[in-house]
């Protein structure tokens, strides 16, 4: 019963770490081409 717990902890403590690592990491490159693109159309700032 204890190994299950440990577990069941583990699963839970991966999901709750990765879950925001995992949309960090995929949100970074579409934001990043966000204020490029509004930088060269628009001529914005990148710092907005």
């Amino acid at each position: 019963m204890e190994n299950i717990l440990g577990v069941i902890m583990v699963i839970l403590m991966g999901l709750l770490g990765g879950v925001p690592t995992l949309v960090i990491t995929l949100s970074l490159p579409v934001i990043l081409a966000q204020k490029i693109y509004g930088k060269i159309k628009y001529g914005k700032s990148l710092y907005d």
